[in-house]
Parts: structure tokens; sequence; C-alpha cells
């Protein structure tokens, strides 16, 4: 059996892959070792909208209350806002039920340890092992020392809209702001927050029902948002996607000002208020060179690291950066908090935007991005890593990147879940950029296929 974890929790399409019974033992194997040294140990768990997570839920619960841990359930709420609610509440692990911007149909179960940091891989491997060599944690367990759910003592929603709004410090009120919530976890939580900061807010996505979760709308979707921006003439337009831990936006004009753009405004903000520290930020190779470009104009410096969130986190934990994300939007402040969170990195921006002067399109305008094209070679497993030893297609990599003379580049990754080599050409001309990845990715097919 493969593992169970993969970058970002464990996921799969609930019911199915990810079952009430796989959820059961990630509730006990999970509360188990993440708290080994409490006899009572607390566990905090949210979700985002989806129809399953009511399912997941009740497993998930049961299993913790099986190795007579106890149970916070918080409801429908961001991700981030459980990995800041666990140090809140002195608990000691989190839980979120939620498959973030993936269809309704798919769920998944991501833990956060007593600090709100993501699990380490060597802990990810141990509730594993445990759940795989299906060793019992909890036959021992019986009368008195079994789990009982608790409420929480004061709204926990609530208290995570106040700590939102302490992490702006500039005048949004009378702001036109449209806010595009997926239909999933933000939908109450992003208009309080910007209600409370009296922004005028004129809400899409906002009406879950289980199944609408990202369907055409939110942060992978952004269409709908950007038509509504100009129609109602406002200042930009944020949206997140369905567990609230990415932002995309819009400008005034609706056009997309994506991760790497946001990232650029925010640096500079933060720059220049001295609190860019270490004078780094940290992003992921698929970052633009445009990217790059712009943060080495303020003066600064960029810790690349590989995709996913959980290096760009482990990156910033060891060189001390604040700031550090990914195209996608999953956007990280260390200053303020220890996950992405979209809601919070839209408070950013606007506190960049508002300090600037300026409007969001000028922003936008100043950083100049490269067109990317992405092909996907598709090859057998086994060969995914073998094009870095074969000298046909190394012989074709130099001569491209020779062609790009520096106003390029070109990224081959090996996916980590498919038979497939993703092939990256950066650079100023599309259909030519385009012409040389799709030659490369035929080559890597034919080669390594």
């Amino acid at each position: 059996m493969g593992r169970l974890f993969g970058t970002d929790g464990v996921r799969g399409v609930a019911n199915s892959e990810l079952t009430p019974e796989l959820a059961f033992k990630l509730g006990k194997a999970g509360a188990h070792v993440l708290s080994r040294d409490k006899k009572r140990p607390v566990v905090l768990i949210g979700k985002d909208t989806r129809l399953s997570g009511d399912m997941l839920e009740d497993a998930l619960s049961a299993g913790i209350l099986a190795v007579g841990g106890n149970v916070i359930k918080v409801g429908v709420l961001p991700t981030p806002a459980i990995a800041y609610l666990v140090r809140a509440y002195k608990a000691d692990a989190g839980v979120v039920i939620s498959a973030s911007h993936n269809p309704f149909e798919y769920n998944g179960i991501k833990f956060f340890n007593s600090e709100g940091f993501k699990l380490d891989d060597d802990i990810e491997d141990e509730i594993e092992d445990i759940i795989l060599r299906d060793i019992d944690v909890n036959s021992h367990i019986t009368g008195e020392k079994l789990g009982r759910c608790l409420d929480a003592d004061d709204d926990a929603a609530d208290r995570y809209v106040e700590f939102l709004k302490s992490t702006i410090d500039v005048d949004i009120r009378g702001k036109r702001i449209v806010l595009d919530c997926a239909n999933g976890a933000a939908y109450q939580v992003a208009e309080k927050v910007y209600s409370g900061l009296g922004a005028e807010v004129f809400l899409i996505g906002n009406s879950p029902n289980g199944i609408n979760i990202n369907e055409g709308c939110g942060s992978t979707h952004p269409e709908r948002l950007q038509r509504e921006v100009v129609k109602r003439k406002a200042f930009i337009g944020l949206a997140f996607d369905g567990d609230a831990d990415r932002l995309i936006a819009a400008d005034e004009k609706g056009r997309i000002i994506d991760g790497d753009k946001l990232i650029c405004i925010c640096a500079r903000m933060m720059k220049e208020r001295g609190e860019l520290t270490e004078n780094l930020v940290t992003a992921t190779v698929m970052s633009n060179l445009g990217f790059h470009r712009y943060i080495e104009s303020m003066g600064s410096s960029v810790n690349v690291t590989g995709v996913g969130d959980r290096y760009v986190l482990e990156s910033m934990l060891k060189s001390g950066c604040s700031i550090g994300g990914e195209q996608s939007g999953h956007i990280i402040f260390l200053n303020h908090t220890t996950t992405g969170d979209g809601i919070l990195s839209s408070l950013q921006v606007m506190k960049a935007v508002v300090l600037s002067g300026k409007k969001p399109s000028e922003l936008s305008d100043e950083i100049e991005i490269f067109p990317q094209v992405l092909r996907n070679a598709r090859v057998k497993n086994e060969n995914k890593n073998k094009f870095k030893d074969d000298g046909e297609i190394q012989k074709v990599i130099a001569r491209v990147e020779k062609e790009m003379d520096g106003l390029g580049r070109v990224l081959i990754r090996p996916s980590g879940t498919e038979p497939l080599v993703r092939v990256m050409i950066e650079g100023q001309d599309v259909d030519h950029i385009t012409g040389l990845a799709e030659e490369l990715s035929a080559l890597l097919t034919e080669r390594l296929g």
C-alpha cells in the first residue's frame, strides 16, 4: 500500500478512497501520536462546506474519542482558522477536513500540531505506520478513559475574525470590494472581517450547498470575480479557494493579479516598513522569472524551494524569512501566522495598496510577468527521473536554454503523483516557447514513455 499522506494531508474521493473507516483510523493514530504525553489530549476539528464533511468529522471524532482524547468541533471555518485557534484554545492538535481547491466529491484530512504548524514528514510517517501495520492503540482504553466532545467556550469564528482584523492597521472604510468565497469555508468569515473594517462588500460564491464548492468560482475560477469588479466599479476583487488558504485578486480593471504579483506587492511594502526579515522572499521553482527580477530590483533576494507550501514553510523557518508563497496564491506571512491564509493575505494586499497611494492596477503593472507554457510528457512511472541522465534529452534542453539567451528559462519536473514529466518554459515570445515546450515534451515521451 502506498503512502497515505501527500504534500497536504490525506486526500481522496470521499467514501471511496477517503472512507469513514480510514478517517476513524486517522483519528486514533493521529491523536495517539500528537499527544502521547497527555492523559486527556484535546483536538480541535474544523471543516469546509463539502457534503462529506459531516460523515468524515463524525468518524474522525470517534477515532479520537476512542483513544481517550477530547474533541472540540468548531464547524465550518477556513483551514488557517484552525491553525490559529489550536493555539488560542491551547489544544494539543488541530484537524481540518477539506480538499482545498478540488471538486466537492473529494475531501481530505490534515493535521496541525499544538503550535499551529502542519506536521513534519516523520510525524506523518509515524501516524501512517500505525495505520498500515494495524497497530491497536486503544484496546486498553475503556470506561472513564474514553474521550468526549466539548463545546467551544466562546465563538470560535468571532475569535478568528478579531485576529484577522488585528493584522491590518490602515483605514479601508468605504472601499468597494468584491469577495469570492468559492462557496467554501470563508463564506461567513470573510464578510464579517471586511464589513467589520467598514468596507463596502459585494459577495459572490457565498451560498454553499455541499456540492458547489469551487464550482465556477473562487481562486481557481476567477472569471466571475473579474466581471463583477468591473460591473460594481470596485476598488479590488479578492477570491479565495474552498478552504480559504489561497488568494487571487482582480484589479479595478478586472485583470488578474496572481500569487507571484501579490507576493511582490506585499514584499515591497514590508521592505519599506522594515519588516522584510533577512531581506529575503521565499518562492518555489515555479515562480515567474519576472517575480525574481522584481524582487532583485528591490535589492532583495529570493530563496527557491520545491513545489508545495510545506516546503516554502520549512525554508522560511530555517532562514528567518517573513514572507513566502506560490503562484497559486498560497502566501505565508510568518510575522502573523503559521500557514497560508487567504483572508489574512488579502488584508496585507489591501494594506500595501492603500499605503502606496496607487491603484491595484498600477502596482500590478510595475511587475513584468513572463509568459509561461506548461506541457505534460506521459512517461513510464519508473522513468520519471531518467531524463537527467539521458544524453539526447539533455542536449535538447541545453539548446533550448541557449535559445532563451537569459530572457527565459526551462524547468523539467517529474510529477509527484502521476506518470508524467512536466515541461515548463518561460520567455517573452509565447508562440516560440510553446513550440519549444511541445518539442521537449514529445521527446521526453518518445525516450521515456
